[in-house]
């Protein structure tokens, strides 16, 4: 187990997901560039995971769009929290100091029910949530979240990364990272 520090933890937590090793990166986003440095973040994990490149472009997109989301319509602490599986990297969320998760809940039911969706639709609101939602094959999801930083009751809005071996994880592996950061 490791302390939270810098911004940063790992661990492990044997049976999540039915693997036996989950590791999680978590980095602080600052408000002003959370988009950015998410966005540089996944890039540097997956490239050190070795995906292809149009892999990486498209989860960088996926993670800019929620962080710019984040910072648009949530509050801070901001953090990106990337989830490793056996040393495969195979989930990310965003996390918000905001802990209504039922706006990102409504859209994202809406988009899992409706085949076709057009931007008219979602003209106001939801954008980014679309492009994750077809992006990611349609594993995108909310739900409550507690911020390592600070401890303040958030959300995460988090998508399925891609893999060297193309499939998908349906559900994260949700560790509780908050008895990681008590050490």
């Amino acid at each position: 187990m490791a302390k939270l520090d810098s911004g940063t933890t790992t661990g492990r937590d044997s049976g999540a997901a039915g693997r036996s090793d989950v590791r999680a990166l978590v980095k602080v986003l600052r408000p002003g560039s959370a988009s950015r440095r998410a966005h540089a973040i996944l890039r540097d994990v997956l490239q050190q995971a070795e995906l292809p490149a149009d892999d990486i472009d498209t989860a960088e997109l996926i993670v800019a769009e929620l962080a710019a989301n984040a910072e648009k319509h949530a509050r801070p602490p901001y953090e990106l929290r990337v989830f490793s599986l056996d040393g495969t990297p195979s989930w990310c969320e965003i996390v918000d100091g905001d802990p209504n998760t039922h706006e990102v809940r409504l859209i994202l039911n809406l988009l899992h029910s409706v085949k076709e969706i057009g931007l008219p639709l979602l003209a106001e609101n939801g954008r980014g949530l679309l492009l994750a939602h077809q992006l990611s094959g349609g594993r995108c999801q909310t739900y409550p979240a507690i911020t390592l930083a600070t401890a303040t009751p958030g959300k995460a809005v988090a998508f399925a990364l891609p893999t060297l071996s193309g499939n998908r994880l349906i559900f994260p592996p949700l560790p509780d990272l908050r008895r990681w950061s008590s050490g």
